[in-house]
């Protein structure tokens, strides 16, 4: 990934060659079992985000969305035909997914969605817009949450295949984050699906919301990738970085003292990580931790990333050094899967009963 990566992010392109490699090394629903998956442990399959992310957020952005979004709601909650017809090809890449729950409108109040299904004969007609949908332009497959019914019926998943007449997905450009990912809007008007496409052992929010819980939780393992990716880049730069009397600027105490703070700040995200994927593997996981985790952990690598910026001086905002990079996509990070604030209100409602969001 490294060689090209920056290359990658000036040009705003997704690294496609690599989906076979990461297929190769077993990373693709990594942590599921059976269907041709790897069945790494939780911590496991932490540490293979962990890796992917230290390259670039938006390659592991790619695996993540594959695996825990569009793998994990199949393997848990579809048929055994569901399962048998597509996991095994996800797992070796020849399938990709996206995931298809946030709206234009409904980020944050994803309950709030319009798409909706109605029921005609033997099939399903689907009808509305997702957006910022990573791998959508990718995707053969998309995991699409709707309304079955009309705006007030019960949340069901469908998997939609692309080519499906009256499916477009519209590449999402401009973006100044996240440049080598590729984000899409999903326009669906009247996509007609098999009753056989609905995922049939899940109704309601818990269906999308356990999957991001999932997502969440490689995220929160993630960042720490990308933290160390700019700490070990900025602690190199400043033993070389020689200023004033001929020393490097690594021998200053003010640079040592940053270093000392980034040095706890990935400590501890690699220990909140570690006890939650515990909890997890202990079948004592509660979607509140993975709140914290991910609120946490995002925001001391992006408090990581600019402290390494900060250590690179001008050198630090080109992608000669991943710092800038790094920086950047953490922006998005910092806001997708739920953002900050929200994740700060979900701990805020655990501690108090009282539920500040509503």
């Amino acid at each position: 990934m490294l060689p090209t990566i920056g290359d990658h992010f000036e040009h705003g392109t997704f690294p496609g060659d690599l989906i076979a490699e990461i297929a190769d090394l077993g990373l693709l629903g990594c942590n599921l079992h059976g269907y041709g998956c790897a069945g790494l442990s939780e911590v496991g399959y932490g540490v293979a985000m962990q890796e992917l992310e230290a390259g670039d957020s938006g390659v592991r952005s790619f695996a993540s969305v594959q695996g825990s979004l569009c793998m994990v709601p199949i393997w848990t909650f579809g048929s055994d035909e569901q399962k048998q017809k597509y996991l095994p090809e996800m797992a070796k890449g020849h399938i990709i997914g996206c995931f298809g729950l946030t709206e234009p409108d409904f980020g944050s109040n994803p309950a709030g969605m319009r798409t909706v299904a109605i029921e005609d004969g033997d099939s399903y007609i689907l009808s509305g817009t997702k957006r910022w949908i990573t791998n959508g332009n990718l995707a053969h497959i998309a995991i699409v949450w709707a309304k079955l019914g009309g705006p007030d019926g019960d949340v069901r998943g469908f998997i939609v295949p692309t080519d499906s007449k009256g499916f477009e997905a519209r590449i999402i450009h401009r973006k100044m984050s996240l440049r080598a990912s590729v984000t899409s809007e999903l326009i669906l008007e009247e996509v007609r699906v098999k009753k056989s496409a609905m995922l049939p052992n899940v109704r309601g929010m818990k269906g999308p919301l356990s999957c991001l819980t999932n997502a969440r939780f490689g995220i929160a393992w993630g960042v720490i990738g990308a933290a160390n990716a700019c700490f070990d880049c900025a602690v190199d730069y400043a033993k070389h970085r020689v200023q004033f009397a001929g020393k490097p600027i690594a021998s200053h105490q003010l640079v040592q003292a940053k270093f000392a703070e980034m040095l706890t700040q990935i400590t501890n995200s690699q220990l909140l990580a570690l006890e939650v994927t515990r909890l997890k593997e202990s079948g004592q996981l509660r979607p509140q931790h993975v709140s914290m985790i991910k609120r946490h952990n995002v925001r001391a690598a992006l408090e990581v990333a600019r402290a390494c910026r900060d250590i690179l001086g001008a050198n630090g905002i080109t992608l000669e050094y991943p710092v800038m990079r790094h920086l950047c996509n953490l922006e998005t990070v910092y806001t997708y899967e739920g953002t900050h604030d929200i994740h700060t209100l979900v701990l805020g409602h655990d501690v108090t009963g009282i539920a500040a969001y509503e």
